[in-house]
């Protein structure tokens, strides 16, 4: 019972921790895109919630968390505020702490998605799947909403890295480690790999 309950608080704290990041990243973004206040508020919500939301949807976990438990949509807000507060400094936030940033979100996303669905009881592939989208669906949604094509399908190791880290769960389970420790090494390969994939500029073959 104790393992269980730790391991809620672990799954709890990363998606809160998550929520943020990418609410964070997504106000930033809407802020440089000249967006009006609701329209930045509303871009940091998408972008922190709305992975979460489709995989919880696709998972039967209704309502979702982020529309059940009050903390999501606060903790979302919370990230946007800052953003703005932040836009008052700087003209433009810097593009290295966003893409840390991102990268952690990226990594929270993707061990509480894999987490999640595993609970329910999801084999290992579907797992893979539900938290791939629950680290790149929001962004995706963000980026529709913004007229771009979202970066899961044009950018350099974004959903690969999400991928990458959760099988490394998966194969650290395998080995024997408990789940907070292969959640922890598996979001350190995500978040390595889609920092390594922006600074070397790896992609996925492109065709013409």
């Amino acid at each position: 019972m104790k393992r269980r309950i730790g391991l809620a608080r672990l799954v709890l704290v990363a998606d809160l921790g998550g929520t943020f990041i990418f609410a964070l990243e997504g106000a930033s973004i809407a802020i440089d895109a000249g967006l009006d206040l609701l329209g930045i508020a509303a871009i940091g919500f998408v972008s922190a919630l709305g992975g979460g939301i489709v995989r919880d949807v696709l998972l039967g976990a209704v309502p979702p968390a982020a529309i059940k438990d009050r903390r999501y949509p606060f903790t979302a807000i919370a990230g946007a505020a800052i953003a703005i507060l932040a836009a008052r400094v700087f003209r433009t936030m810097p593009h290295m702490p966003l893409l840390v940033l991102d990268a952690a979100g990226l990594a929270l996303f993707a061990v509480t998605g894999l987490q999640k669905a595993l609970v329910r009881g999801v084999g290992a592939f579907g797992a893979v799947l539900m938290g791939m989208l629950t680290a790149a669906g929001g962004g995706a949604v963000r980026d529709v909403l913004l007229a771009q094509v979202p970066a899961i399908l044009r950018s350099d190791f974004y959903a690969s890295a999400a991928i990458l880290g959760c099988v490394a769960i998966l194969l650290a389970r395998r080995l024997g480690l408990s789940m907070q420790a292969a959640s922890g090494m598996g979001g350190l390969v995500c978040f390595v790999a889609r920092l390594l994939g922006a600074f070397g500029d790896w992609r996925l073959p492109v065709f013409h």
